[in-house]
């Protein structure tokens, strides 16, 4: 059953600028995402809640550590239950494009659907390995030939529209997912670099203000997360996706999904 969520609004501010001639019209300025209180925050996150900053990313590592790990050729049958189609039962729902597809179509070939890391394999080099290799809070159902267009791309705005992509886009040295998957990529990445801090002989994976990273154990762009953190807040199919990870395979959770203010209280 979901954790019941009520959120905390607050005002949007409002800013106008002048120039030389006449006035701009006003501009919307960026707001944190509403506070939210859940059912977990007496149990599962009594240690974090009213904590900022280190503090806060320290306590929430210590709580999502404590989780049951999966095999790599565990994800795939992992997968058709965490991304099923709300709509549809026999098929996923895939990163980046929001394509359904049939749950039977798992493979390397066009046309198939295939495990994505979306914190890319590469960045900290831990491959396929049990434990960030195999961390359903970041492993996502994706096309093939999107998925190989992604690549291991750090994530920023900006590019050509991907084949097939759903309206995602991608350059040289980044990669947009469509918009209504931004929030979930934002979060996914932020997750991963809560848990894995270098202390359980993973690499210390962090967020950076770059692209082109790399083989390091760095994602980029942190501001083009946090703001799609704010754009895109958590859709009934990535809190439902976080339960069933909490209930049936990891039990642990994504606190960003559960809190995404936490995004701005810790960054």
């Amino acid at each position: 059953m979901l954790a019941t969520r009520t959120r905390r609004w607050k005002p949007v501010a409002l800013t106008t600028a002048a120039v030389l001639v006449g006035l701009a019209a006003p501009a919307l300025t960026a707001t944190p995402a509403a506070a939210t209180t859940t059912a977990y925050d007496a149990t599962y996150y009594k240690n974090a809640v009213g904590k900022t900053g280190a503090s806060l990313k320290s306590s929430l590592h210590t709580i999502i550590s404590s989780q049951s790990k999966i095999s790599y050729s565990a994800v795939w049958e992992a997968l058709k239950v965490t991304d099923q189609d709300p709509d549809n039962s026999s098929n996923v729902l895939l990163l980046y494009s929001g394509a359904s597809r049939s749950k039977s179509l798992n493979g390397g070939d066009l046309g198939d659907w295939n495990r994505e890391h979306t914190w890319a394999k590469s960045h900290g080099d831990f491959g396929e390995v049990t434990g960030p290799g195999t961390d359903l809070h970041h492993l996502r159902a994706c096309d093939v030939q999107v998925n190989s267009t992604r690549g291991n791309l750090d994530f920023d705005n900006g590019g050509s529209a991907v084949a097939n992509g759903g309206g995602s886009t991608v350059d040289s040295d980044s990669f947009a997912p469509r918009p209504a998957d931004r929030g979930d990529v934002a979060r996914m990445i932020l997750y991963m670099a809560v848990r894995y801090d270098g202390g359980d002989g993973f690499a210390d994976l962090e967020p950076n203000e770059k692209v082109a990273n790399g083989s390091n154990p760095y994602i980029g762009k942190l501001s083009v997360l946090k703001a799609w953190n704010e754009a895109d807040p958590p859709s009934a199919f990535e809190e439902r996706r976080n339960q069933v990870i909490y209930d049936t395979y990891q039990h642990n959770r994504n606190p960003f999904i559960d809190h995404p203010e936490w995004v701005e209280a810790i960054w």
